[in-house]
């Protein structure tokens, strides 16, 4: 499989260096090439089951709430050094 890749990338750089006329004339061909590979590649997806959606949702849901805490208490201090900055220097 990574030999037709690499045939596929020395196919393309040397339609690189090909005039506007055959690059033009390959249309057709390189355009049923990419609906073939898109075709092949679409059969290999896999839909996750709902016991790995329910799992992948529970993770994100726990980190958005931890990062959520995180950022709260980090704010608070910040915004309480910079109260502290402003009222120690401004007196």
């Amino acid at each position: 499989m990574a030999v037709e890749a690499k045939k596929k990338m020395a196919n393309s750089i040397t339609s690189a260096s090909e005039n506007f006329a055959d690059r033009l004339k390959s249309w057709p061909e390189r355009v049923k090439t990419f609906y073939n590979d898109v075709r092949t590649e679409t059969r290999k997806v896999t839909a996750p089951s709902w016991k790995e959606v329910q799992a992948t949702t529970a993770v994100v849901v726990v980190t958005v709430f931890i990062f959520g805490v995180y950022f709260f208490i980090i704010d608070n201090l910040i915004q309480k050094g910079v109260s502290f900055l402003y009222s120690y220097f401004g007196k």
